[in-house]
C-alpha cells in the first residue's frame, strides 16, 4: 500500500521549489506555527516572514514555536484576520511576496467551532494575490468535511475559475476522491 502524502507535505515540496533565502513569505492562518517556522527556515535570516491569526492562541503558540528555534527578528505576526493582510502588510513589500500560505478550518487541539469564515478568507485570498510578485505561489489547504468547511471550500472553488489564467497558473491536489476530501489549491503568478 502505497502511503498518502500529507497536503502539507505537498505544500512544502512545492514552495521548496520557489522560496529561497532573502525573500518575503506570509503565512496566512499561523495556527500552532508549523508553516510559520517552515517559512522561516526557508527565506532564513536575510528573509522576512509575516504571520496572521485571529486567535491569540495561536499567535503565542508559533512566537514560542519561533523562538525555541531562534526565528525572532525576520518575523512580524499580526495578531488579527488574514483579511487585514493588504493593511497590515508594509507597502514596500506589495508585489514583492514569494510565497503565501492559508492553512484554513480550525486552529488543532483547539475549539473546533472557531473556523475560519468564508467572508474574510475569500477577502484575504483577494487582497494576497495582488501582493505576489511575477513567478509568486499561493497555496491554499481547504477542508470540506468539517461545518462550515464545505461553504468555504465551494467559495474558493468559485473563486479561483474566475482569476485569468493569463495571469495565473491553478493546480488542484485532492488528498481523495471523497468528495469531504482536503485539498491543496496552488496558485502561481505568470
Amino acid at each position: 500500500m502505497t502511503k498518502r502524502i500529507s497536503l502539507t507535505a505537498q505544500a512544502h515540496s512545492i514552495i521548496d521549489k520557489h522560496l529561497t533565502t532573502g525573500e518575503i513569505a506570509i503565512d496566512a492562518t499561523t495556527g500552532n506555527g508549523h508553516d510559520t517556522l517552515y517559512l522561516a527556515k526557508q527565506v532564513g535570516i536575510t528573509g522576512k516572514v509575516f504571520g496572521f491569526d485571529i486567535q491569540q492562541q495561536a499567535i503565542e503558540s508559533t512566537d514560542s514555536r519561533l523562538k525555541s528555534e531562534n526565528f525572532t527578528n525576520n518575523i512580524k505576526l499580526f495578531h488579527c484576520s488574514h483579511n487585514q493582510i493588504q493593511h497590515c502588510i508594509p507597502t514596500e513589500f506589495h508585489g514583492k511576496i514569494k510565497v503565501i500560505m492559508f492553512n484554513l478550518g480550525y486552529l488543532p487541539g483547539s475549539d473546533k467551532s472557531i473556523i475560519t469564515q468564508t467572508d474574510s478568507t475569500l477577502s484575504a485570498l483577494e487582497q494576497a494575490i495582488k501582493l505576489l510578485v511575477t513567478s509568486g505561489v499561493m497555496t491554499i489547504a481547504a477542508y470540506p468535511g468539517h461545518s462550515g468547511g464545505d461553504t468555504e471550500t465551494n467559495a474558493i472553488e468559485q473563486w479561483h475559475q474566475q482569476l485569468d489564467c493569463k495571469q495565473y497558473h491553478v493546480k488542484t491536489i485532492y488528498s481523495s476522491e471523497k468528495q469531504t476530501a482536503p485539498r491543496l489549491y496552488i496558485i502561481q503568478k505568470n
